[in-house]
Protein backbone atom coordinates (compact mmCIF):
# COMPACT_ATOMS: atom_id res chain seq x y z
CA UNK A 1 0.00 0.00 0.00
CA UNK A 2 1.31 3.55 -0.92
CA UNK A 3 1.73 5.82 1.92
CA UNK A 4 -0.63 8.64 2.03
CA UNK A 5 0.81 12.11 1.50
CA UNK A 6 1.14 14.03 4.23
CA UNK A 7 -1.20 17.30 4.02
CA UNK A 8 0.11 20.53 3.56
CA UNK A 9 3.85 19.51 3.61
CA UNK A 10 5.78 21.34 1.06
CA UNK A 11 8.90 20.63 2.19
CA UNK A 12 8.42 16.98 1.22
CA UNK A 13 9.14 15.17 -1.21
CA UNK A 14 5.72 13.77 -2.28
CA UNK A 15 4.88 16.99 -4.58
CA UNK A 16 8.35 17.00 -5.97
CA UNK A 17 8.08 19.46 -9.08
CA UNK A 18 8.75 16.36 -12.37
CA UNK A 19 11.08 19.12 -13.35
CA UNK A 20 13.03 19.07 -10.65
CA UNK A 21 16.23 18.72 -12.12
CA UNK A 22 16.25 21.44 -14.41
CA UNK A 23 18.58 22.97 -11.53
CA UNK A 24 21.11 20.71 -12.76
CA UNK A 25 21.23 21.72 -16.41
CA UNK A 26 20.94 25.22 -15.10
CA UNK A 27 24.02 25.08 -12.85
CA UNK A 28 25.60 22.74 -15.18
CA UNK A 29 25.16 24.89 -18.61
CA UNK A 30 26.15 28.05 -16.72
CA UNK A 31 29.37 26.59 -15.67
CA UNK A 32 30.06 25.73 -18.85
CA UNK A 33 29.45 29.42 -20.53
CA UNK A 34 32.00 30.59 -17.88
CA UNK A 35 34.15 28.17 -19.12
CA UNK A 36 33.80 29.09 -22.39
CA UNK A 37 34.47 33.03 -21.99
CA UNK A 38 37.69 31.61 -20.02
CA UNK A 39 36.42 31.53 -16.08
CA UNK A 40 37.83 28.51 -15.45
CA UNK A 41 37.92 28.69 -11.36
CA UNK A 42 34.05 29.30 -11.07
CA UNK A 43 33.32 27.17 -13.84
CA UNK A 44 34.82 24.57 -11.51
CA UNK A 45 33.31 25.57 -8.69
CA UNK A 46 29.74 25.33 -10.07
CA UNK A 47 30.78 22.08 -11.24
CA UNK A 48 31.55 20.37 -8.24
CA UNK A 49 28.19 22.60 -6.83
CA UNK A 50 26.57 20.64 -9.67
CA UNK A 51 27.58 17.33 -8.75
CA UNK A 52 25.91 17.63 -4.97
CA UNK A 53 23.02 19.19 -6.73
CA UNK A 54 22.74 15.96 -8.91
CA UNK A 55 23.45 13.60 -6.23
CA UNK A 56 21.02 14.80 -3.65
CA UNK A 57 18.07 15.18 -6.32
CA UNK A 58 18.70 11.90 -7.14
CA UNK A 59 18.08 10.42 -3.41
CA UNK A 60 15.38 12.64 -2.90
CA UNK A 61 13.40 11.30 -6.79
CA UNK A 62 14.51 7.55 -5.14
CA UNK A 63 12.76 8.54 -2.10
CA UNK A 64 9.54 9.16 -4.07
CA UNK A 65 9.78 6.57 -5.83
CA UNK A 66 9.41 3.97 -3.32
CA UNK A 67 7.77 6.06 -0.50
CA UNK A 68 4.83 8.24 -2.79
CA UNK A 69 4.96 6.47 -6.01
CA UNK A 70 0.99 6.75 -6.72
CA UNK A 71 1.68 10.63 -6.80
CA UNK A 72 4.50 9.95 -9.22
CA UNK A 73 2.58 8.04 -11.30
CA UNK A 74 -0.42 10.72 -11.43
CA UNK A 75 2.47 13.35 -12.55
CA UNK A 76 3.91 10.99 -15.28
CA UNK A 77 -0.11 10.65 -16.39
CA UNK A 78 -0.17 13.81 -16.37
CA UNK A 79 -0.19 16.32 -19.85
CA UNK A 80 0.75 19.23 -18.24
CA UNK A 81 3.41 17.75 -15.45
CA UNK A 82 4.72 14.97 -17.52
CA UNK A 83 7.24 16.27 -20.09
CA UNK A 84 9.11 18.14 -17.02
CA UNK A 85 10.37 15.01 -16.30
CA UNK A 86 12.92 14.70 -19.39
CA UNK A 87 15.06 16.70 -17.31
CA UNK A 88 15.89 13.69 -16.06
CA UNK A 89 17.66 12.96 -19.74
CA UNK A 90 19.11 16.70 -19.83
CA UNK A 91 20.38 16.92 -16.57
CA UNK A 92 23.05 13.50 -16.80
CA UNK A 93 23.94 15.00 -20.63
CA UNK A 94 24.93 18.62 -19.11
CA UNK A 95 26.68 17.28 -16.44
CA UNK A 96 28.63 14.46 -18.76
CA UNK A 97 29.61 17.64 -20.69
CA UNK A 98 30.98 19.41 -17.71
CA UNK A 99 32.90 15.76 -16.42
CA UNK A 100 34.47 16.01 -20.33
CA UNK A 101 34.83 19.47 -21.21
CA UNK A 102 36.31 20.29 -17.59
CA UNK A 103 37.74 17.86 -16.21
CA UNK A 104 38.61 15.71 -19.39
CA UNK A 105 36.99 12.44 -17.88
CA UNK A 106 35.54 10.69 -21.02
CA UNK A 107 34.21 7.64 -18.96
CA UNK A 108 32.31 9.60 -16.31
CA UNK A 109 30.58 11.38 -19.84
CA UNK A 110 30.25 8.20 -21.25
CA UNK A 111 28.07 6.40 -18.09
CA UNK A 112 26.01 9.74 -17.88
CA UNK A 113 25.53 9.58 -21.40
CA UNK A 114 24.32 5.74 -21.18
CA UNK A 115 22.17 7.13 -17.80
CA UNK A 116 20.67 9.82 -20.13
CA UNK A 117 19.94 7.67 -23.13
CA UNK A 118 18.08 5.00 -21.23
CA UNK A 119 16.02 7.57 -19.61
CA UNK A 120 15.04 8.85 -22.97
CA UNK A 121 14.09 5.15 -24.43
CA UNK A 122 12.15 4.58 -21.06
CA UNK A 123 10.21 8.34 -21.04
CA UNK A 124 9.75 8.33 -25.20
CA UNK A 125 8.14 4.64 -25.36
CA UNK A 126 6.42 4.76 -22.26
CA UNK A 127 5.31 7.82 -20.62
CA UNK A 128 4.82 9.11 -24.34
CA UNK A 129 2.42 6.05 -25.32
CA UNK A 130 0.76 6.48 -22.12
CA UNK A 131 -0.28 9.91 -22.75
CA UNK A 132 -1.39 9.51 -26.22
CA UNK A 133 -3.46 6.40 -25.26
CA UNK A 134 -5.21 8.74 -22.21
CA UNK A 135 -9.08 8.56 -22.73
CA UNK A 136 -9.80 11.42 -20.66
CA UNK A 137 -7.48 14.61 -22.15
CA UNK A 138 -7.42 18.27 -21.17
CA UNK A 139 -8.07 20.60 -23.52
CA UNK A 140 -5.13 22.55 -25.45
CA UNK A 141 -4.78 25.35 -22.86
CA UNK A 142 -4.55 23.22 -19.99
CA UNK A 143 -2.52 20.40 -21.13
CA UNK A 144 0.12 22.37 -23.66
CA UNK A 145 2.90 24.50 -22.29
CA UNK A 146 6.68 25.19 -23.13
CA UNK A 147 6.92 22.57 -20.93
CA UNK A 148 6.94 20.05 -23.40
CA UNK A 149 9.92 21.47 -25.68
CA UNK A 150 11.40 19.79 -22.89
CA UNK A 151 11.00 16.92 -24.70
CA UNK A 152 13.46 18.36 -27.62
CA UNK A 153 16.16 19.27 -25.26
CA UNK A 154 16.44 15.95 -24.02
CA UNK A 155 16.78 14.48 -26.92
CA UNK A 156 19.34 16.87 -28.61
CA UNK A 157 20.88 16.70 -25.18
CA UNK A 158 21.83 13.10 -26.23
CA UNK A 159 23.32 14.20 -29.63
CA UNK A 160 25.59 16.95 -27.71
CA UNK A 161 26.90 14.37 -25.49
CA UNK A 162 26.99 11.90 -28.19
CA UNK A 163 29.48 14.24 -30.21
CA UNK A 164 31.29 15.17 -27.28
CA UNK A 165 32.18 11.56 -26.48
CA UNK A 166 33.43 10.26 -30.33
CA UNK A 167 37.15 12.34 -30.13
CA UNK A 168 38.22 10.19 -26.77
CA UNK A 169 35.78 7.30 -27.24
CA UNK A 170 35.76 6.73 -30.91
CA UNK A 171 38.26 8.08 -32.71
CA UNK A 172 39.49 4.48 -34.70
CA UNK A 173 35.32 3.73 -35.56
CA UNK A 174 33.24 6.86 -35.18
CA UNK A 175 30.28 6.26 -37.51
CA UNK A 176 28.47 4.69 -34.81
CA UNK A 177 28.17 7.00 -32.29
CA UNK A 178 28.12 9.92 -34.78
CA UNK A 179 25.32 8.34 -36.73
CA UNK A 180 23.26 8.34 -33.73
CA UNK A 181 23.94 11.77 -32.62
CA UNK A 182 22.86 12.97 -36.29
CA UNK A 183 19.64 10.53 -35.74
CA UNK A 184 19.10 12.04 -32.64
CA UNK A 185 19.10 15.63 -33.86
CA UNK A 186 17.12 15.10 -36.67
CA UNK A 187 14.79 13.87 -34.28
CA UNK A 188 14.91 16.65 -31.70
CA UNK A 189 14.65 18.71 -34.78
CA UNK A 190 11.15 17.38 -36.13
CA UNK A 191 9.60 17.02 -32.35
CA UNK A 192 10.74 21.21 -32.29
CA UNK A 193 8.58 21.94 -35.18
CA UNK A 194 5.27 19.74 -34.27
CA UNK A 195 5.14 20.96 -30.84
CA UNK A 196 6.29 24.56 -31.71
CA UNK A 197 3.08 24.64 -33.96
CA UNK A 198 0.78 23.81 -31.18
CA UNK A 199 3.01 26.23 -28.99
CA UNK A 200 2.32 29.24 -31.03
CA UNK A 201 -1.07 28.60 -31.36
CA UNK A 202 -1.59 28.57 -27.93
CA UNK A 203 -0.16 31.77 -27.26
CA UNK A 204 -1.15 33.54 -30.12
CA UNK A 205 -4.75 32.75 -31.17
CA UNK A 206 -5.91 31.41 -27.00
CA UNK A 207 -6.80 33.44 -24.42
CA UNK A 208 -3.72 33.37 -22.16
CA UNK A 209 -4.12 34.85 -18.52
CA UNK A 210 -0.79 36.37 -17.35
CA UNK A 211 -0.87 33.90 -14.28
CA UNK A 212 -0.35 31.10 -17.16
CA UNK A 213 2.55 32.85 -19.06
CA UNK A 214 4.92 30.78 -16.79
CA UNK A 215 8.77 30.52 -17.62
CA UNK A 216 8.86 27.56 -18.70
CA UNK A 217 7.63 29.08 -22.23
CA UNK A 218 11.98 30.23 -22.44
CA UNK A 219 12.10 26.88 -23.39
CA UNK A 220 11.02 27.89 -26.75
CA UNK A 221 14.13 29.80 -26.97
CA UNK A 222 16.17 26.96 -25.03
CA UNK A 223 15.21 24.76 -27.46
CA UNK A 224 16.80 26.26 -30.29
CA UNK A 225 19.40 26.71 -28.40
CA UNK A 226 20.51 23.36 -27.79
CA UNK A 227 19.54 22.39 -31.47
CA UNK A 228 22.26 24.85 -32.43
CA UNK A 229 24.67 23.34 -30.22
CA UNK A 230 24.09 19.90 -31.44
CA UNK A 231 24.43 20.87 -34.74
CA UNK A 232 27.83 22.96 -34.39
CA UNK A 233 29.09 19.71 -32.80
CA UNK A 234 28.06 17.70 -35.91
CA UNK A 235 29.49 19.90 -38.22
CA UNK A 236 32.64 20.20 -36.44
CA UNK A 237 33.18 16.31 -36.18
CA UNK A 238 31.89 16.00 -40.33
CA UNK A 239 35.65 15.14 -41.08
CA UNK A 240 35.38 11.75 -39.58
CA UNK A 241 32.19 10.16 -41.41
CA UNK A 242 31.32 10.61 -45.05
CA UNK A 243 27.72 11.12 -44.31
CA UNK A 244 28.67 14.31 -42.51
CA UNK A 245 30.70 15.44 -44.59
CA UNK A 246 28.15 15.42 -47.56
CA UNK A 247 25.33 16.57 -45.24
CA UNK A 248 27.37 19.63 -44.30
CA UNK A 249 25.62 22.68 -46.18
CA UNK A 250 22.39 21.01 -45.16
CA UNK A 251 24.14 21.16 -41.45
CA UNK A 252 25.28 24.48 -41.56
CA UNK A 253 22.19 25.84 -43.03
CA UNK A 254 19.58 24.20 -40.12
CA UNK A 255 22.26 25.04 -37.55
CA UNK A 256 22.00 28.75 -38.81
CA UNK A 257 18.04 28.47 -39.11
CA UNK A 258 18.21 27.33 -35.18
CA UNK A 259 20.16 29.81 -33.76
CA UNK A 260 18.34 32.98 -35.64
CA UNK A 261 15.13 31.30 -34.62
CA UNK A 262 16.44 31.38 -30.86
CA UNK A 263 18.04 35.15 -30.98
CA UNK A 264 14.15 35.92 -32.71
CA UNK A 265 12.70 34.51 -29.43
CA UNK A 266 14.37 36.50 -27.13
CA UNK A 267 12.32 40.28 -27.58
CA UNK A 268 9.37 38.22 -27.81
CA UNK A 269 9.86 36.47 -24.58
CA UNK A 270 11.24 39.46 -22.80
CA UNK A 271 8.41 41.75 -24.19
CA UNK A 272 6.00 38.96 -22.53
CA UNK A 273 7.55 38.90 -19.40
CA UNK A 274 7.57 42.91 -19.41
CA UNK A 275 3.60 42.47 -19.81
CA UNK A 276 3.11 39.99 -17.33
CA UNK A 277 5.49 41.39 -14.23
CA UNK A 278 5.39 45.05 -15.23
CA UNK A 279 1.45 45.68 -16.87
CA UNK A 280 -0.23 42.95 -15.57
CA UNK A 281 1.38 43.16 -11.65
CA UNK A 282 2.27 39.15 -11.19
CA UNK A 283 4.05 39.05 -8.54
CA UNK A 284 7.93 37.87 -8.78
CA UNK A 285 8.24 35.99 -6.17
CA UNK A 286 10.56 32.38 -6.41
CA UNK A 287 9.19 29.89 -8.23
CA UNK A 288 11.08 26.25 -9.90
CA UNK A 289 10.13 27.09 -13.00
CA UNK A 290 12.47 29.85 -13.12
CA UNK A 291 14.96 27.32 -14.09
CA UNK A 292 13.85 27.19 -17.37
CA UNK A 293 14.41 30.86 -18.15
CA UNK A 294 18.46 29.94 -16.08
CA UNK A 295 19.02 27.15 -18.84
CA UNK A 296 18.12 28.82 -22.02
CA UNK A 297 20.02 31.81 -21.25
CA UNK A 298 22.94 29.72 -20.46
CA UNK A 299 22.78 27.26 -23.67
CA UNK A 300 22.49 30.06 -26.17
CA UNK A 301 25.33 31.65 -24.58
CA UNK A 302 27.37 28.20 -25.19
CA UNK A 303 25.43 27.33 -28.74
CA UNK A 304 27.23 31.22 -29.68
CA UNK A 305 30.22 30.54 -28.41
CA UNK A 306 30.54 27.40 -30.18
CA UNK A 307 28.97 28.64 -33.47
CA UNK A 308 31.63 31.23 -33.21
CA UNK A 309 34.61 28.96 -33.45
CA UNK A 310 33.11 26.37 -35.60
CA UNK A 311 31.70 28.31 -38.42
CA UNK A 312 34.45 31.42 -37.83
CA UNK A 313 31.39 34.28 -36.97
CA UNK A 314 33.81 36.79 -34.81
CA UNK A 315 31.58 39.30 -35.14
CA UNK A 316 29.05 37.54 -33.05
CA UNK A 317 31.58 37.46 -29.85
CA UNK A 318 30.12 40.88 -28.15
CA UNK A 319 26.80 38.56 -28.33
CA UNK A 320 28.23 35.54 -26.03
CA UNK A 321 30.41 38.19 -24.23
CA UNK A 322 27.17 39.60 -22.96
CA UNK A 323 24.80 36.84 -22.58
CA UNK A 324 27.49 34.82 -20.45
CA UNK A 325 27.07 37.43 -17.93
CA UNK A 326 23.17 37.56 -17.99
CA UNK A 327 23.14 34.00 -17.90
CA UNK A 328 25.17 34.10 -14.55
CA UNK A 329 23.30 36.95 -13.26
CA UNK A 330 20.14 35.22 -13.79
CA UNK A 331 21.76 31.50 -11.77
CA UNK A 332 22.40 33.65 -9.06
CA UNK A 333 19.38 35.40 -8.10
CA UNK A 334 17.61 32.12 -9.07
CA UNK A 335 19.36 30.29 -6.75
CA UNK A 336 19.66 32.74 -3.95
CA UNK A 337 15.87 32.71 -4.65
CA UNK A 338 15.80 29.17 -3.92
CA UNK A 339 17.62 29.00 -0.79
CA UNK A 340 15.40 32.46 0.47
CA UNK A 341 12.40 30.00 -0.15
CA UNK A 342 13.68 26.93 1.43
CA UNK A 343 14.99 29.17 4.61
CA UNK A 344 11.17 30.64 4.71
CA UNK A 345 9.98 26.84 4.53
CA UNK A 346 12.04 25.92 6.94
CA UNK A 347 10.90 28.50 9.46
CA UNK A 348 6.94 28.40 8.61
CA UNK A 349 7.40 24.42 9.00
CA UNK A 350 9.10 25.20 12.64
CA UNK A 351 6.50 27.55 13.65
CA UNK A 352 3.81 25.57 12.63
CA UNK A 353 5.41 22.46 14.85
CA UNK A 354 5.57 24.58 17.37
CA UNK A 355 2.17 25.67 17.92
CA UNK A 356 0.95 22.32 17.30
CA UNK A 357 2.90 21.34 20.02
CA UNK A 358 1.38 23.74 22.41
CA UNK A 359 -2.08 23.07 21.52
CA UNK A 360 -1.00 19.63 22.52
CA UNK A 361 0.03 20.49 25.39
CA UNK A 362 -3.02 23.14 26.53
CA UNK A 363 -5.22 20.05 25.94
CA UNK A 364 -3.78 17.83 28.11
CA UNK A 365 -5.44 18.20 31.87
CA UNK A 366 -3.39 18.08 34.79
CA UNK A 367 -4.04 15.23 37.42
CA UNK A 368 -4.88 17.41 40.28
CA UNK A 369 -7.96 19.27 38.43
CA UNK A 370 -8.94 15.80 37.38
CA UNK A 371 -8.83 14.38 40.77
CA UNK A 372 -10.49 17.79 42.09
CA UNK A 373 -13.25 17.46 39.41
CA UNK A 374 -14.10 13.78 40.65
CA UNK A 375 -13.53 14.53 44.18
CA UNK A 376 -16.19 17.91 43.21
CA UNK A 377 -18.87 15.49 41.96
CA UNK A 378 -18.72 12.85 44.87
CA UNK A 379 -19.14 15.79 46.79
CA UNK A 380 -21.88 17.73 45.66
CA UNK A 381 -23.90 13.87 44.99
CA UNK A 382 -23.16 12.93 48.94
CA UNK A 383 -24.65 16.97 49.66
CA UNK A 384 -27.75 16.01 47.17
CA UNK A 385 -28.65 12.64 48.47
CA UNK A 386 -32.17 12.06 49.77
CA UNK A 387 -30.75 10.56 52.87
CA UNK A 388 -29.90 14.08 54.19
Amino acid sequence: MEPAAPANSRLSVWDLPANIFAVVMATGIVSLAVHGAGYHLLAHALFWLNIGLYVVLVVILLTRVLCYRANLVADLRSHAKAPGFFTLVAAPCVLGNQCVLLLGVSEAGLALWIVGLVLWLALTYAMVPGLMEGVAKPPLEEGLNGAWLLTVVGTQAVSVLACLLVPALAYSSPEVLLFVALAFWLVGSMLYIWLIALIFHRILFLPLPPGELTPPYWINMGAMAISTLAGVRLVAEANRMLLLTELLPFLRGMTLLFWATGTWWIPILLALGAWRHLVKRVPLTYEHGYWAVVFPLGMYTVCTQNLIRVFHLPFLEPISSVFVWVALVAWGLTFGGLGWHLVGLTVERTKQVKAVSVQDQERKPQAGEVLGDGSGSVARQTSSSPID
